[in-house]
């Protein structure tokens, strides 16, 4: 009876010892935030949906918006809350998300990767213009 609790106790230590550097990496980046690449005509026309705060945060839940206006309810003009219109539009035109951030690879691939986003299915739908067809 004696030796069931030592093992059990051993094995508790043991999972807990296996375990803890999850516990104390959860929820930590693996290193600095990449630094976004926006296009110089953005820079100058210093004009976006929304602050970059914000788009960092909740950038799929304006793109779900996005797609469920135009789909479903035909609109393709989206005013923000300073009154600016744009483009409800991933690719299409200078006023579209690529319009200002023109390379996928140094805007969407860098932020997805470093947060474990392995798959966008943006692509699935959009033909990614900064990528050649193959």
């Amino acid at each position: 009876m004696n030796d069931k609790i030592k093992v059990l106790a051993g094995l508790l230590v043991f999972a807990a010892l296996i375990a803890a550097p999850f516990w104390l990496n959860a929820g930590k980046p693996s290193g600095p935030a990449p630094e976004v690449v926006i296009a110089e005509k953005a820079k100058k026309a210093g004009t976006c949906v929304a602050s970059k705060e914000w788009m960092a945060a909740n950038h799929m839940i304006l793109l779900d918006t996005w797609r469920d206006a135009v789909v479903r309810e035909g609109k393709r003009i989206y005013v923000n809350e300073k009154g600016q219109e744009f483009n409800m539009s991933l690719s299409s035109g200078e006023n579209s998300c690529l319009g200002c951030h023109t390379s996928t690879a140094e805007f969407c691939d860098r932020c997805h990767n470093y947060a474990g986003v392995d798959t966008l299915y943006c692509w699935d739908c959009h033909i990614d213009p900064t990528k050649e067809n193959k």
